[in-house]
């Protein structure tokens, strides 16, 4: 009764205020945690200004092109909030994977992402040279998730798009335990299916700078304040 009663308090200065947040509905997932921190919203961007500026709980930072340390090292030093670093697994193959994932966890990364098509072995030479976990992203229901187990996956990124959910039901079936990361879809309800399906914790997209700035420019040409 007692802690139902409790409000968190809320601290905001009158500058930071205007800021990104993620769907409310992602508070329903049970969360991850990892290292002593909890994780229930994972933020898909790259974009320093966004990552200032969000109330998620991390940053998963993968992006379509080669890993690059300076990149990692430049989001790792604006995030106040921890950062899950793409170290490639798709175009970028082999060694040089392991070698991103080593220098991405001394600068500081809570965890590596690797892509769908990176090969057991790879994942594990990366589990036997890191401490952070290995986080394996899932596309399909044909994946070999007990493979991936055995060579040291320790968390699952499921991202399927509008079969994720059904998916992320198939994983959580045959492994009760295993953490599971999923994209969270563009709606309330499809968060909530995919959370109701077993994840974990929650991948969003937010909007993008121009998004933002065309409904603050708008405000403006229309005499009204920011927003």
């Amino acid at each position: 009764m007692i802690k139902d009663m409790i409000t968190i308090p809320q601290i905001s200065g009158p500058l930071r205020s205007f800021m990104i947040k993620v769907p409310e509905e992602i508070s329903h997932a049970s969360g991850i945690s990892i290292m002593g921190k909890k994780i229930k919203s994972l933020v898909f961007t790259t974009d320093i200004c966004i990552i200032r500026n969000v109330n998620a709980d991390a940053i998963i930072a993968v992006y379509p092109f080669t890993p690059q340390p300076v990149i990692t090292q430049a989001i790792m030093n604006a995030a106040d909030i921890p950062v899950f670093a793409g170290v490639g697994g798709g175009l970028t193959q082999g060694k040089r994977v392991v070698n991103l994932s080593m220098h991405a966890e001394f600068q500081g990364a809570m965890g590596v992402v690797v892509n769908a098509p990176t090969s057991n072995e790879v994942v594990r030479q990366i589990y036997e040279t890191i401490d952070i976990p290995v986080v394996v992203t899932v596309i399909s229901e044909h994946e070999d998730i007990e493979s991936r187990l055995e060579a040291g996956a320790k968390i699952f990124n499921v991202s399927a798009a509008s079969k994720t959910p059904a998916v992320v039901r198939e994983i959580r079936k045959r492994h009760p335990d295993i953490p599971i990361i999923a994209t969270g879809g563009p709606t309330a309800d499809s968060i909530n299916e995919t959370i109701d399906a077993g994840a974990n914790a929650i991948t969003w997209t937010p909007p993008t700078n121009g998004e933002i700035f065309k409904d603050i420019m708008n405000a403006y040409r229309e005499g009204r304040p920011h927003p």
